[in-house]
């Protein structure tokens, strides 16, 4: 594993997205989308995912008042061995929530399974 992105459901991105960065002491800037936005350290790190609720299907964001395990908070892993990670999560689990498919709006393939919390598990490529 290279390094994890927290992603954390939020009512209204940019404000949140305001929020975070005046209390990490950051300037002032746009996130990249209504939607979504990520908040970067000088360096490039990202710190800090706000994702809006109710936007795309990922299911633990559905809904803020949703109480089932997880909800508000998508586990996002960027690893450079995915094709072995696969392998491994396979083994941990009898089904994946998501096939191994290529995102979209990122170009990386992933895949997404459930620990054994109930928490929603997303696996990236890191290419």
């Amino acid at each position: 594993m290279k390094r994890t992105w927290t992603i954390i459901g939020v009512a209204d991105v940019a404000h949140s997205f305001n929020w975070y960065q005046a209390l990490f002491g950051q300037p002032k800037s746009a996130p990249a989308h209504e939607f979504f936005g990520q908040v970067l350290d000088g360096d490039g790190t990202v710190l800090l995912c706000l994702h809006q609720w109710g936007s795309h299907d990922h299911p633990s964001l559905a809904s803020p008042g949703d109480s089932q395990p997880g909800n508000g908070l998508l586990l996002f892993f960027r690893v450079d061995d995915f094709d072995a990670a696969l392998v491994r999560a396979r083994g941990l689990v009898s089904s994946l929530e998501e096939e191994p498919s290529v995102n979209p709006s990122t170009g990386t393939r992933e895949f997404a399974l459930r620990d054994p919390d109930g928490y929603y598990v997303m696996v990236s490529a890191w290419d």
